[in-house]
Order: C-alpha cells, then sequence, then structure tokens
C-alpha cells in the first residue's frame, strides 16, 4: 500500500522555467531502522532515528592524512553514499563511495585553504574559497568546470543550499550568516540571515559562527562558536533563540565552540562540539554525548577539535577529525539502548505508603544487606555478604530462584545490565570487580581497583564506573577496552576535600544517557553533578546549593527517574527523600530511625521496580523492604481541592522554644485529619512574620523536633511559609503555626491544596515556659578530650575519633535539653543500655550535630527514670583534642558523672601461681599485676591505650593488644626495664596489609611461641610466627580456604590439636575450626537474649571439662555451655 501511495507521488513534476523541484523517495531496511525520506529536492542523508540512538564508540578511520591532507575541515556524504571531503593542501576535492577503499575521483581547482563545502542533488558542488578570492565557487558536473557564484569578505566556514536554491555562508570573522539567491543573476545580491556584522551574545548577535544547516521552514540554525551555543533563527526573523548551550531554556549539557550542526528527519540536533572534541545529541530527554566521549586524543574512540559531521544513508556517521587529520567513520550499531533498570516517569503527586512491606528478611539476606538491584523485568538481586553469594528471586515469589556462589569477599555492591550479566564488587580484599556470566556461569574480573567499590554502574556506552569511598574518587574504565589496566579518573581528585573537583567518601552513583555523572559524597553531605568531561562539579543538593530544601546526611544512593528528578538514600538520616518542582521532599523512612515498618535504620541502597515501587536494603533492620507507590496520589492530579482556615495568634495563645531559640513564640496547634492519600501544600497568608511545621500523631511543645516531617519559614514569599508533604489518610496529623518575632501576635489563614479538602481543628497544648538553657546557666559536666582520651571509628570509615563516655541519671521523667559548648566541633550521641565502640550504631537513640550553632551540638530528649543512658562527646573529624562542657536544661532533675567503658579493666590473664595481669591502660597507661601472694597491686608494663586482651607465654613474656594503635607489644617479665616493650605484630597504622592491624582484639601464643590475633576490622585471624612481621591469614574471608565469613572477631583459643575457637562477636556467635573446617557452635540462632542467643560476646574461656564460659556482653551476663561428650563417640 505504501509503495502504491509512493508511486503515485514520484510521477508528479513541478516546473518552473528551467528549476524543476522532483519529489523522491529514498526506502532503507537498516538493523532495526525502517525509515522512509520523503525528500524535497535534498542531496544530503537526513535519518529519521530512534529516540535513544547508539553509535560504536571506536571509530573506523575511513581516510588518513596521505588521502585528505592535513587538518581537513569539510566533508559532505549525499544519499548515494559518495563522499566528498576538502583536501586543502592541494586544492583538491576528494571524492569516492563508501564502499571503495581508493578514491574515484579528484577535482582539482583554483581555490585556497577552503573550509567548506556542499553538494546538490544534481551532482554540484559549492566549496568556499573566501579567505584568498572573496568568493564562493560552484563546480559543475556536467561541464566539469568551475564559477563564481558568491563574493564574500571572508572565509565560509560552513556552506548550506536550502530547497528554494539560497546559498548561505557563515562568515566567522564577521560574525554573520550571509544568503543570496541562486536563481538571482546579480552575483553581489547577498542578504544577512544572522547576525549584526558586530560580535555579541545578544538575540540578534553572533560572534564567530561556524556550523549551518536550513530545515524545510527555511529556520536557520547557527552554531554560535565564540558564545558557546546553538542559535535558532526563524524564516525572517532576525533575533535569534537559543535552543543550545547553557543559556538555553533547558540547558543539559556545556557546549565550548561548537562548528557543525544537522538535524535528523524529527528535528532531533546533533551538533560538533569542537572544543570538547565531541559529537553529541539531542533526543526525548535533552542532550548527551554520543561519540568521542572520552576526551580528545588519537585513539579510535577520541577526537581532537572536529570541524564537521554528516551521516551515509544507513544512519553511520562521519567526522572530519581535523587536528587528527582522518575521517572518522563511527557505525550506527543499536538505534536504540535498553535500560537494565526501572527509571519511572512520575507525576508531580507521586506518594509512597509509608508503610513498608518487608520482602526479605535476614534468614533470606544475611545480616547487613548493602547491594540491591532491581531489573525491568522485577527480578531482585542482593548481596548475601555473610554466604559469598548473590541471592536473586522474582518480586512476586517468596523465595529465591537463584543462588549464585563465587569467590568474593566483603561485597558492596552490583549492577546488572539487560543481558543478566551482574558485576559485583570484590575490591576490599581482592582489589577487583567481577562479572558473572550468564552464558557460561563464571565469573571474570573486568577492573582492577585499589579498594571496594561502594557503587557500581555500566552507562549505555558500556563504561563501567566505580566510586572508591576510601580514596575519595570514582574510576571509570570502557569495557569494550581489552586492556584491563585502562581506568580513568571520572570525579574526585584522591584528596578528600570538599571543593567543586573533590569528593569525601563518596558513595552511589548513577550515570545519565548524556554520561553525566551524579555522586552521592556522604563526606561532604551533597550530591555532585560531574558533567561529561568535566573535573569540577556542581552541587545539586545539598546545604551549598543555591536553593537548599532540606538537608542530607551522608548520602550513599541516588537514582533520575526520566524527567531527571533525583531520589537520594539519605542515609545518616535514615531515609528516602526526593526532588520535584518544590524543591526536595522525604518519601519514605519520615519517622526518625527504627525497626518499625514506618522506619529505617541506616538504609544502604535502593531500587525501582517497574510498578514503581521503592525497594529499599534496609542495612541494620537486615531486610529489604518495599514501599508501594498510592496509585491514586496522580489520580485527577489537575483537579485540585483547597481547604482554607483563619485563627489568630494572641497574647493568650501558648508559647513554645522553637528549634534553638533562647526567646519564646506564640503558636497554634492543628489537628488535620486527611480524607485521601496524596501530596497536600500548605501556605500562610499573614501580616506578621509566620513559621509553619507538620508533625506525625502529636507535636510536643517541649521539643519541636520531635515527630517534625516538615517546616518552612519564608518559601512562598518573605515572611510566609509553604511546603508540600505525602500525607495518608490513615495517619493523624499536627500543623503548627507560629511567630518568628517573638512575643508578637496576629491574624493569619491557612491555604491546604491538594486531591481533597483536610478537616482542620485547633487543638489546646500548654505553654513551655522554661527557656532550654536559661542565661547564667552553668555547665552540669566540664571535661576535656585528650591524646590519652578512647578511640573509636565514629562513622565506621575513619578511624581514631577522641571521645568520653557519660553516664546520664536521670531523676524525673520529662523532656531535657543537653548542649555542648566548646571551641571543638562537637559531636554527641545518645545511647540507651549501653555504648560498644566497636559498633557504634548499636544501641543509638538519638545523635545530634551542630544543631543549634556552627561548632556546637544540642539535643532535647524525652528521658524516663530507670533507664540507663549514656552520653557519648566526640568530634566532627578524626585527631581533635580540647576542652567541652555540657549544659542541661533541668540541672537539678539530671546528672552527668564520667562513664569508664573498659576503664576499670577490658582485660585480664591469670598464671599458674595465681597472679592476675589486669589492664589499666585507658587512663593510667598501665598493666597491673595482682600478687597472690602478697595480695597487692604492681605495674608490670607500660602501655599508651588499654589493653584489649592480655597474655603471659610459656616463657613469662607478657603480650598486649592494643586496639585504638592497630598493635601488639609485648614485654618479659623477667627484664627489670620496665620500658622495654617491643613490637610483635602490626605498623601502628590501620591497614589489611600482611603486617598490618585494624583494631585487634583477642591474641593467643602457643608453645611454639606462634602469635594467633583476632583481627576485628579486618574481619579476620592472623597467625604472626615467631620473628616475623608479616602474618599469615588463617581465618576470615581472605584465608587460602574460606569456609566462614566473620564479622568482628575478638577472641581466640586455640585447643590441644591447634584448632581454633573465635568469638564472633558482630554476628553474635563462637565458631571453631576441625576438619570440615569452620561450623557455628554456640549463638546460632541469631542475637537475641534466650539462652540459646548471645548478643555482642567480647571472650570466653574453658574450664577443664570442655565446657564453654562466655561474657555475654548486651545480655549482661556469662553463659555457661556445658560439652556434650556424646558427639564425639565412635
Amino acid at each position: 500500500m505504501i509503495i502504491e501511495i509512493l508511486s503515485e507521488v514520484i510521477s508528479i513534476n513541478f516546473s518552473k522555467k528551467k528549476h524543476k523541484l522532483t519529489v523522491s523517495f529514498h526506502l532503507q531496511f537498516s538493523s532495526n531502522i525502517f525509515y522512509i525520506f520523503l525528500v524535497l529536492g535534498l542531496s544530503f542523508n537526513q535519518p529519521k532515528f530512534s529516540p535513544t540512538p547508539i553509535w560504536n564508540s571506536n571509530g573506523i578511520t575511513f581516510a588518513n592524512q596521505s588521502i585528505v591532507g592535513k587538518e581537513p575541515c569539510a566533508i559532505f556524504v549525499n544519499t548515494n553514499n559518495t563522499i566528498y571531503v576538502v583536501h586543502r593542501q592541494i586544492s583538491a576535492i576528494v571524492v569516492w563511495h563508501e564502499e571503495s577503499v581508493n578514491p574515484t575521483n579528484i577535482i582539482f581547482g583554483n581555490f585556497t585553504r577552503s573550509t567548506s563545502l556542499f553538494v546538490t542533488s544534481n551532482g554540484d558542488i559549492y566549496f568556499d574559497d573566501g579567505a584568498e578570492n572573496g568568493q564562493v565557487q560552484r563546480w559543475i558536473a556536467e561541464t566539469n568546470t568551475s564559477i563564481t557564484v558568491m563574493n564574500v569578505g571572508s572565509s565560509c566556514h560552513s556552506l548550506f543550499v536550502d530547497i528554494n536554491d539560497t546559498l548561505y555562508c557563515s562568515m566567522y570573522y564577521h560574525h554573520q550568516v550571509v544568503k543570496r539567491s541562486l536563481t538571482n543573476p546579480v552575483i553581489s545580491s547577498n542578504r544577512v540571515a544572522a547576525g549584526t556584522g558586530n560580535p555579541g551574545s545578544d538575540a540578534n548577535k553572533l560572534e564567530g559562527p561556524r556550523g549551518i544547516f536550513v530545515d524545510m521552514n527555511l529556520d536557520l540554525y547557527v552554531t554560535d562558536c565564540g558564545n558557546n551555543r546553538v542559535q535558532l533563527f526563524q524564516s525572517g526573523e532576525s533575533d535569534g533563540s537559543t535552543i543550545a548551550g547553557s543559556t538555553s531554556l533547558n540547558p543539559t549539557i556545556k557546549l565550548e565552540c561548537p562548528s557543525g550542526i544537522i538535524l535528523d528527519a524529527e528535528k532531533y540536533l546533533f551538533i560538533v562540539d569542537r572544543e570538547n572534541s565531541r559529537i553529541i545529541g539531542s533526543g526525548l530527554n535533552g542532550f548527551r554525548c554520543l561519540v568521542g566521549c572520552y576526551r580528545w586524543g588519537t585513539k579510535s574512540n577520541q577526537l581532537n577539535e572536529p570541524s564537521s559531521l554528516s551521516f551515509d544513508h544507513s544512519g553511520n556517521m562521519f567526522v572530519a577529525d581535523t587536528l587528527n587529520s582522518r575521517i572518522q567513520k563511527f557505525v550506527l550499531m543499536k538505534d536504540s539502548f535498553v535500560l537494565s533498570f526501572n527509571q519511572p516517569k512520575f507525576c508531580s503527586t507521586a506518594t509512597w505508603n509509608s508503610h513498608g512491606i518487608t520482602v526479605a528478611n535476614q534468614s533470606i539476606v544475611g545480616q547487613y544487606p548493602t547491594a540491591i538491584f532491581v531489573n525491568t523485568n522485577n527480578t531482585i538481586y542482593v548481596a548475601h555478604r555473610q554466604n559469598y553469594a548473590i541471592v536473586v528471586w522474582h518480586e512476586d515469589r517468596v523465595n529465591p530462584i537463584k543462588i549464585i556462589s563465587g569467590n568474593f569477599t566483603s561485597l558492596a555492591s552490583l549492577f546488572v545490565t539487560s543481558d543478566d550479566g551482574i558485576y559485583i564488587d570484590d575490591g576490599y580484599k581482592n582489589g577487583r570487580v567481577l562479572k558473572w556470566m550468564v552464558e557460561t556461569g563464571t565469573f571474570v574480573t573486568v577492573m582492577n581497583v585499589g579498594s571496594s567499590c561502594h557503587s557500581l554502574f555500566v552507562d549505555i556506552n558500556d563504561t563501567l564506573y566505580c566510586s572508591m569511598p576510601d580514596d575519595h574518587q570514582v574510576v571509570k574504565r570502557s569495557l569494550n577496552d581489552s586492556m584491563i589496566n585502562s581506568n580513568r579518573v571520572a570525579a574526585g581528585t584522591g584528596n578528600p576535600g570538599s571543593s567543586s573537583n573533590q569528593l569525601d567518601s563518596p558513595r552511589g552513583i548513577f550515570v545519565d544517557v548524556n554520561f553525566d555523572l551524579y555522586v552521592a559524597d556522604c563526606g561532604n553531605n551533597r550530591v555532585q553533578l560531574f558533567q561529561s568531561g568535566e573535573p569540577d562539579g556542581i552541587t545539586v543538593v545539598g546545604s551549598n546549593f543555591l536553593n537548599p530544601t532540606i538537608t542530607l546526611k551522608c548520602p550513599t544512593g541516588v537514582i533520575l527517574d526520566t524527567e531527571k528528578y533525583l531520589f537520594i538514600l539519605d542515609h545518616s538520616n535514615s531515609r528516602i527523600v526526593g526532588s520535584g518542582l518544590n524543591g526536595l521532599r522525604c518519601l519514605v523512612g519520615c519517622h526518625g530511625i527504627g525497626s518499625q515498618s514506618h522506619q529505617l535504620n541506616f538504609p544502604s541502597s535502593f531500587s525501582f521496580n517497574r510498578y514503581k515501587d521503592i525497594i529499599v536494603a534496609d542495612f541494620l533492620n537486615h531486610r529489604i523492604q518495599k514501599f508501594q507507590l498510592f496509585k491514586e496520589s496522580c489520580v485527577n492530579t489537575s483537579s485540585v481541592v483547597q481547604t482554607v482556615y483563619a485563627s489568630e495568634l494572641t497574647t493568650k495563645s501558648p508559647t513554645y522554644f522553637p528549634k534553638c531559640s533562647e526567646s519564646s513564640f506564640y503558636y497554634e496547634a492543628i489537628q488535620v485529619n486527611v480524607r485521601r492519600s496524596g501530596l497536600y501544600t500548605f501556605f500562610s497568608k499573614s501580616n506578621i512574620d509566620t513559621y509553619g511545621s507538620i508533625h506525625n500523631d502529636y507535636f510536643n511543645p517541649s521539643n519541636a523536633y520531635e515527630n517534625q516531617l516538615a517546616d518552612d519559614g519564608d518559601n512562598c514569599k518573605p515572611h510566609q511559609f509553604r511546603f508540600t508533604i505525602a500525607l495518608e489518610s490513615s495517619i493523624k496529623y499536627v500543623l503548627v503555626v507560629a511567630t518568628r518575632e517573638s512575643s508578637k501576635g496576629g491574624v493569619f489563614s491557612i491555604f491546604v491544596s491538594g486531591p481533597d479538602n483536610v478537616d482542620l481543628k485547633k487543638i489546646n497544648y500548654p505553654p513551655v515556659s522554661e527557656k532550654l538553657f536559661p542565661s547564667g546557666t552553668r555547665p552540669n559536666y566540664s571535661s576535656e578530650l585528650t591524646t590519652k582520651s578512647q578511640t573509636y571509628s565514629r562513622d565506621c570509615q575513619k578511624s581514631n575519633y577522641y571521645y568520653e563516655t557519660i553516664r546520664m541519671n536521670i531523676m524525673k521523667n520529662g523532656d531535657y535539653a543537653l548542649g555542648s559548648n566548646s571551641s571543638m566541633d562537637t559531636f554527641g550521641d545518645i545511647y540507651k543500655d549501653d555504648f560498644n565502640p566497636m559498633n557504634p550504631f548499636e544501641n543509638l537513640l538519638l545523635q545530634n550535630y551542630r544543631r543549634c550553632s556552627r561548632q556546637n551540638f544540642k539535643f532535647i530528649a524525652n528521658l524516663h527514670t530507670g533507664t540507663k543512658y549514656i552520653l557519648v562527646v566526640t568530634t566532627r573529624n578524626p585527631n581533635i583534642t580540647g576542652n567541652f562542657s555540657i549544659l542541661t536544661s533541668v540541672s537539678n532533675n539530671i546528672t552527668l558523672n564520667r562513664h569508664n567503658l573498659h576503664v576499670s579493666s577490658a582485660s585480664l590473664f591469670v598464671t599458674s601461681n595465681g597472679d592476675i595481669y589486669i589492664d589499666d591502660g585507658n587512663k593510667n597507661g598501665r598493666v597491673q599485676k595482682w600478687s597472690a601472694e602478697t595480695n597487692t597491686f604492681v605495674t608490670v608494663m607500660n602501655v599508651n591505650s588499654s589493653c584489649w586482651s592480655l597474655f603471659v607465654d610459656i616463657y613469662d613474656t607478657l603480650y598486649c593488644s592494643m586496639s585504638s594503635y592497630h598493635q601488639v607489644v609485648k614485654r618479659s617479665l623477667t627484664d627489670s626495664v620496665m620500658t622495654s616493650n617491643r613490637a610483635v605484630a602490626g605498623t601502628g597504622i590501620r591497614g589489611s596489609g600482611s603486617n598490618q592491624l585494624y583494631n585487634p582484639a583477642g591474641i593467643f601464643v602457643d608453645v611454639n611461641l606462634d602469635l594467633y590475633v583476632a583481627d576485628g576490622y579486618n574481619h579476620r585471624v592472623q597467625l604472626f610466627q615467631p620473628g616475623e612481621s608479616n602474618g599469615i591469614t588463617i581465618a576470615g574471608s581472605t584465608s587460602l580456604n574460606p569456609t566462614i565469613t566473620l564479622r568482628l572477631p575478638i577472641g581466640i583459643i586455640l585447643d590441644a590439636e591447634k584448632y581454633l575457637f573465635i568469638v564472633d562477636n558482630a554476628n553474635h556467635r563462637i565458631v571453631g575450626s576441625g576438619l570440615n573446617g569452620f561450623r557455628c557452635l554456640v549463638g546460632c540462632y541469631g542475637l537475641g537474649s534466650q539462652s540459646n542467643q548471645l548478643i555482642s560476646p567480647t571472650s570466653f574461656s574453658f574450664d577443664h571439662s570442655g565446657n564453654m564460659f562466655v561474657t555475654d556482653q548486651y545480655n549482661h551476663r556469662i553463659q555457661k555451655f556445658p560439652y556434650v561428650e556424646e558427639f564425639c563417640g565412635n
């Protein structure tokens, strides 16, 4: 049918005098492309691509310098696939068919330094000869002669003949585009098409114009090199509009001296970005790099200041690679690319159920799940870190459909491509990224790295990215490159910092179709955008952002939707936030840290499924949570219902102390009942300066932060508040309206717009008459952090944070304010029951850093009598010391006393004569010996810190493991010199090398004087043979025959057969080795307080009958596990 219609069209000829306009067609099947050209006299190829075509990033050198000369500028490919290139040195036009290796014709002429050419459908060639001779020439195919067709004042950087036979010339040095009709016999009849002739950036001006293109509507497109933009001059208009470049309405890419331009059949732009040495193209999602995306160079995937481009009829791209003196051909590989992950398009009012569904618990995904990926088929991939496996299941299945085991350790991230290849991090121990090949069911190394990759990403050009928090950098390599060591820096200098070119512990990464890299910059609490090829990032979310609407705390994941809105995993705030028209808002996990269904506990990564639900790896809750999208939140979003509430703040209104203020303010609490779940906007109108906040369930005037979901002071316009938030019909909310000027009231109105009306009702709350810290408040506690203070890893990333623990004794239930006063940059945590420096997230109740002032923290906490609370005071950065004081709001109802963790003793050892060796290193810097004979203590060793473990070998040598100094020292008890300590293991600098330790804990020395060390944060046991500084890993993921995964081993004993027994602290168990490797012995049923469970055991010992005694730390008990002898029978 199509052919019949086209046949009828072809038979029509339009003629006017000698100029005949032929309507022709070109039918082409190529790869997955089917396109039909209805061409009005067009001589060049204008393909119809899909919105997401891909070219092979490695170009083929179609012609080198020996054929096209030095620095070729001009190329043209016609609809017959005949290629024309100007050879500038010999003043010739080289012509050949694409299938030909050698030129089929060389047309010599009388021209110099030609920079452009254009070939019409009859084979005539228009070429620039303006630099020396001030003319444009036309070579006539019929007569094989050249004539002058245009007089110009300078070189024409680009030539174009439109469908009306009008010739255009872009004059770079005259900042103008001129044109003349070829049907006009007057050769000097040039007219201005664009530009005033004076350089400038106004709409009617150009600066150094280069490439030009004229479409069927006679609209003129100009690459305005000096202004780094592309201008569109509609027919007859002198003012242009910027359609590409930093000043366009929707800039998605940065240009630097664009020099060539072509439109495809759908009017998508293809631009030669000369100074960035690349070709870019527009599409549904804005601009993206197509070829030359690896900075300038001479490799096959690089360009060096290209000048022009042209397409053949198959959609292959030909580029004049000027400074490389060659013509490169980039083959169209795929007319579209398929993303392996879900990138939904959301409505502006999208809302998710705040209560998550647990789709996989610890029994399926293990402890501390970090990596999750959901593909477009709704297949879920999760890394099981304890079993060294990837667990795979369909979302609609209860049980996994596949478990892929491998020889990898401490897996932090994974990425699945559309061909089901799985890329996994194995950098921590083995320094590599692996790919699981679905065809062979095997793993291969695809990237070498220096440390763990917290996040992996494969872009549409098959480039693999790895974010390395320990190296403060993101690196990448092309998977098409055969050299596996071809890593290049994508972002970061390798040194931590907050400058635009630096990162501090980068985590999650995302690369869009434009090859723009988004980095969750954890240590800087921001998200950085690194545009393709740019070393300097732009802060798109974070406190340094131009319009911050939310505060991030160690973001660790980032995803873009199809509209380029950001979704961010706000790790230390235990929530997921998303951007929109009104800035950022909390989406899920908006109710504080916890284990309930509407809470998260330091989540590590997330993904969308095909139904637009959010799937989260809930790290410290050991589960995978699904938060379902409320589909009704996007129904009838155009019909908005508004509710109005009016009231007045007076001197009779209750008062409170908002945030950190020392003055009281009038407020009114309003109960909000939501009839229909969805996105609602609250804004105020008043003559007074208003502040608004909304809270979940209730409002505590003594603690304005409690249950707070959103707040704002003057977002809408000066002195008024406005915020948008997702509300659910099943939850009670409280809106608080207050003044921002103390002791001032007035009339106000509240407007609430959303998918339905809301019910607003005033609630009466009592006033809060007491200031947080009344003037003259004296410190309740004062102390100092010194180099002798205990140290720990506050954020599980950096070590050597000095800290002090303070016991808070509560005499009366109520709200208490606690704040610091110090010249240091202080950080505060409150723990319930106890504090474990080896796991700072355990028992964490509240965390506050610089809430109210630049360097001091402040808490408002509801505390109860009879509960043990521990306040930990530390610093923002490691290795900081100084004085500090703690202020409290009600000093007569709360007392603060120093709480010495392991101060009395962290360890002891008893020798055969009954003498007891006791650690006293934390404050007094010594090990003491209690003599059974004299019943007295004497100092037997001087140390710099607490000894986590002590041991006396058969030669009376005393060993001390100094966890904070990453070292084990020893001294002979027969040596009279007390300072005769020697290092026996560890360099004193933390690390995972064979000669290094990281927070060593338990130690054991056998009769051969072999030293066994439980190397805590390296999750291994090391053996140091006598006199050897390098240890051998005998237990842990990096041992030769790993059969068990350790997590924070801190105690070790050998039996008579040299089998190992290990306290696996963070796995809450005791494990032992045997003929068949390691196995769990006790505490094998998860953490808990039942008789078969343990919580963070610290040490153990055997009696002479083989019964095991365990210090069950957080169950506050000593557990005895009887030895069952019958299991050892024949």
